[in-house]
């Protein structure tokens, strides 16, 4: 029976002892067992949005080192927004894969990974269609932060990477490897290497320090 690991994603922290999680799950089951795959472990994303790159999702990242340590080469989804939210966040997931020879397939939108094009564009008019919801999502609660903060004075959104305790230690020691002549994937390295870990205890990447670090500035 051909082996596959199970991906979960849900994006607000209010949402963990919500049905999310047993909700994909039995999805997910549901598809393997009609399509003989022996699920062999279950990668959760907590509270991570879903327009962030993979190499900033902590249980992600770890899943991508196990496909490609472990023989494993399938990774089942409950649709393609616990991917990504962003199109092309989406977009460069899938082609990772398939540069990698990985397959992820959603169980409720069945071969739209696949590279043949009438269904890339079905997939990237759905990917257009979950950033949009996402947008207007944002676009609401960002509404309702302002009526919030109107009526009670004050109201806290997320905190951006280096408003959080230690985190700015973080920052500012990529920016002395980064001013020691280093590149960003280096300075990850050297990050990673030193035991300094992403805010959900992940590895560093130099695209998401590139992000950081200019939004800082």
């Amino acid at each position: 029976m051909k082996k596959a690991f199970a991906y979960l994603r849900v994006s607000g922290r209010g949402q963990l002892d919500g049905d999310g999680f047993p909700r994909q799950l039995e999805a997910i089951k549901r598809y393997a067992l009609a399509n003989s795959l022996k699920i062999t472990k279950v990668y959760k994303e907590e509270g991570v949005s879903g327009v962030t790159e993979w190499e900033s999702r902590p249980a992600f990242a770890e899943m991508m080192a196990a496909l490609l340590l472990n023989g494993t080469r399938t990774v089942l989804v409950e649709r393609l927004d616990r991917v990504a939210r962003d199109l092309m966040v989406q977009e460069s997931i899938i082609a990772d894969f398939q540069r990698k020879g990985l397959t992820i397939a959603s169980v409720a939108e069945p071969d739209l990974c696949t590279t043949d094009p009438s269904r890339v564009l079905v997939r990237q008019m759905m990917g257009a269609f979950f950033q949009y919801e996402k947008a207007t999502l944002v676009a609401k609660l960002k509404v309702a932060r302002l009526r919030r903060k109107a009526d009670k004075g004050r109201c806290e959104g997320r905190k951006g990477y280096g408003e959080r305790p230690g985190e700015d230690k973080v920052i500012e020691r990529a920016k002395t490897l980064r001013k020691s002549g280093l590149t960003w994937n280096k300075t990850a390295e050297q990050l990673n290497s030193e035991g300094l870990t992403t805010r959900y205890g992940g590895v560093w990447f130099g695209s998401t320090l590139l992000k950081i670090l200019k939004r800082a500035a």
